[in-house]
């Protein structure tokens, strides 16, 4: 089904809009979801992640937003580090080297990336608290106003971008 896509593509305008039409980029969608599982966890996990650093206000759930971030990443790494029918890459003294290996390096990569992104949670962690302990919240619109309020961040500017005496 997906060759009958790229025929189309190749093809012309018309003929991809008869491929679209028959079905078969839908059929090939849902081959992806029901095959891939992991690239559809992958997909699910980096954008709840991205929505959660982006659009929530609280300090924990952003670093709990950037671990699911990292996660996605993780598995996207693994994911592609996969080799259909894959031996792991030792080969005994005086043996033939036949055969598919799998590349340890994915694998020692997202190992590190790990050992970070719990440093990184830590640090970040602990800075909640310290913020946590200095102004009573962790919700980052009250703590830009409590900021602005002891002078610590400058006074937004004026919408207009112009003296209000004018």
């Amino acid at each position: 089904m997906t060759g009958a896509v790229l025929d189309a593509a190749a093809g012309s305008a018309s003929a991809l809009a008869s491929v679209l039409a028959s079905g078969a980029a839908t059929a090939s969608a849902l081959d992806v979801l029901t095959t891939r599982h992991a690239y559809v966890a992958f997909a699910l996990l980096l954008c709840i992640g991205l929505y959660m650093m982006i659009a929530n206000p609280n300090l924990v759930k952003k670093i709990i937003g950037l671990n699911l971030f990292q996660t996605a990443i993780f598995l996207l790494f693994i994911t592609s580090a996969y080799v259909e029918g894959g031996a792991i890459p030792i080969v005994p003294e005086g043996a033939a080297e036949t055969g598919t290996f799998v590349s340890p390096l994915p694998h020692v990569i997202v190992l590190t990336a790990i050992v970070v992104g719990v440093s990184l949670t830590a640090v970040g962690l602990a800075l909640c608290i310290r913020i946590y302990d200095e102004y009573g919240t962790l919700r980052t619109d009250v703590l830009r106003g409590l900021m602005r309020d002891e002078g610590s961040l400058p006074e937004r500017p004026a919408v207009g971008g112009g003296d209000a005496d004018e």
